[in-house]
């Protein structure tokens, strides 16, 4: 680094208020990432060069501690209750000053970076991290500038994390001692008293969730994207266990991005630079792409080893179910670069049904995706989560409840707005349960699966007739290549149709139920496509 660059930077450093620590570390590679944390005693390496690093107490995000600041820009746009938390913008500041003065002394990793692979909405991210592990993580998700970039870099937001830092809540006005704070206003990110990392993408997460459609009209989106060979995209939405990252990892298509994306006037883009990807149970066999990304410069995350050896061991999750990997997304083979597509031409809600009743798929109506993106159902069965002993309904809103800041209407209505205007496919897929509920029907092959999905993409669905199912009114195929036509109408798959009936029913009750939370910001066209519960003979 030059003498101009050095100068250059301690003045980015005294502008964000650190000007007293030791040593500010500027966007170091990720080999000097890796040394130090190694040096540090806060990691180890894998036999296959990962590093391996344990984030502490915390091992997911933290919900009830994630908070927005309330002030004269927020008070009447977010949508505010269970979701986003307020905070009031003097506490924040108190924190912050406490952040500041932590830091006072220690080294720290800058890394300069930004989010949204499309440049007419890219947004500059100025990452400060306690840890250099947390800074490689930084590395890995978010998009990284050229070097010609950095040297004329602007941030817009900037995140301070500091997992050491541990609030007071008398003091500081947070929960507990752990914490994630968006100002809005000031453009800013306080993360302390956990090392879980997610914290940090997904804190940006929710921004680009705040201001691509309270600004700019763009729908942002908690899903994967693909690529066809003759350009065509998909988007895949869905909660965990129903198949997402499984599905939308196609060997024939390219890989947009497998979490966070927006949809513009133009077309498609990845929000980040890299994957988030969970190791339960993972192997070549399963997850080959995921699998195989796992090499120097990847950051594995409360992973357990076979005793005496660096070889991990992915069914072991006795630190967290939630074990995961990062990655930059060109340790994909078929990672698309830059990642952007065309204005989408289908579009998968997946959903687990453990109760049997939706069809392997069926194309939904305009109106119908609307109501069923604000719902984002699936169910989890037993084995999924501690505690779960049979079938559980789950509804998320928009497939991502926790990331929005707006009212779930409000993504709705943009999404039904670009459905029209693209005339886009709708496809309701159920990747769960046909002929019964868990426990009396069977899980649906994943071959069938593929199958599904491949004729809705090359237009196969287009040309067969369609049933339409009793209660939930949903438009299905009666004919599939390569699917057993028996399982494509699921009251015809039970054997006791009376049964059928009541389980049908009592979901359609539960989906109106949990509707009822929306419904008074919810458009007409909305609200007409909600089940409708009927006794049928």
């Amino acid at each position: 680094m030059n003498e101009i660059g050095l100068r250059a930077q301690d003045a980015s450093v005294a502008q964000l208020g650190l000007s007293n620590v030791e040593m500010a570390y500027w966007n170091l590679h990720p080999s000097e990432l890796v040394e130090e944390t190694i040096v540090r005693g806060e990691g180890v390496l894998t036999d296959v060069g990962a590093l391996a690093i344990d984030t502490g107490e915390f091992t997911g995000r933290s919900p009830k501690d994630k908070f927005v600041v309330v002030d004269e820009n927020t008070k009447d746009s977010v949508w505010w209750g269970d979701v986003n938390n307020r905070f009031e913008s003097a506490n924040f500041d108190i924190l912050h000053n406490r952040m500041l003065a932590y830091l006072g002394g220690k080294e720290i990793w800058v890394r300069d970076s930004y989010a949204c692979a499309d440049p007419k909405y890219r947004i500059n991210i100025r990452v400060v991290t306690e840890f250099p592990s947390s800074n490689l993580f930084a590395n890995n998700l978010f998009l990284r500038p050229t070097e010609a970039e950095i040297k004329t870099f602007k941030p817009e937001w900037t995140i301070i994390n500091a997992p050491g830092f541990k609030a007071d809540p008398k003091i500081d006005g947070t929960r507990q001692h752990n914490f994630a704070i968006i100002n809005f206003t000031k453009k800013m990110i306080l993360i302390g008293g956990t090392g879980y990392t997610g914290e940090i993408k997904k804190g940006i997460f929710a921004v680009l969730n705040y201001i691509l459609p309270h600004e700019k009209g763009v729908l942002p989106m908690h899903c994967s994207a693909n690529i066809g060979k003759d350009g065509d995209t998909a988007i895949f939405f869905g909660l965990s266990g129903t198949g997402k990252t499984t599905l939308s990892a196609d060997p024939n298509r390219k890989l947009i991005g497998d979490d966070e994306h927006g949809w513009s006037d133009t077309g498609v883009f990845n929000f980040e630079g890299g994957c988030y990807a969970k190791c339960v149970d993972l192997s070549a066999e399963k997850e080959p792409q995921i699998f195989s990304a796992i090499k120097f410069g990847s950051l594995l995350e409360n992973i357990n080893f076979y005793d005496g050896t660096t070889t991990v061991d992915y069914t072991n999750i006795t630190k967290t179910e939630n074990t995961r990997v990062s990655y930059p997304s060109h340790y994909i083979d078929n990672a698309v670069t830059p990642a952007v597509g065309d204005v989408p031409k289908n579009i998968f809600f997946l959903t687990c049904d453990a109760f049997g009743v939706l069809p392997p798929i069926s194309k939904l109506t305009p109106a119908q995706a609307m109501y069923h993106f604000i719902s984002g159902y699936t169910a989890k069965v037993a084995g999924t989560e501690v505690g779960i002993t049979e079938p559980t309904l789950t509804f998320s809103a928009c497939f991502g409840k926790v990331f929005l800041p707006l009212h779930p209407t409000k993504y709705a209505e943009l999404l039904g707005e670009k459905l029209k205007k693209g005339n886009v496919n709708v496809w309701l897929l159920n990747t769960g349960w046909v002929g019964g509920k868990y426990g009396v029907g069977s899980r649906i092959k994943l071959s069938y699966t593929r199958s599904l999905i491949t004729a809705a993409l090359n237009g196969e669905l287009d040309k067969v007739e369609y049933g339409t199912t009793p209660f939930f009114k949903l438009n299905f195929p009666k004919s599939c290549p390569n699917v057993p036509s028996e399982i494509l109408e699921p009251k015809n798959a039970w054997k006791d149709k009376d049964a059928f009936s009541q389980t049908a029913q009592s979901l359609a009750n539960s989906f109106v139920k949990n509707f009822e939370q929306y419904a008074s910001a919810a458009n007409a066209e909305i609200l007409a496509a909600a089940p409708r519960v009927e006794v049928t003979a």
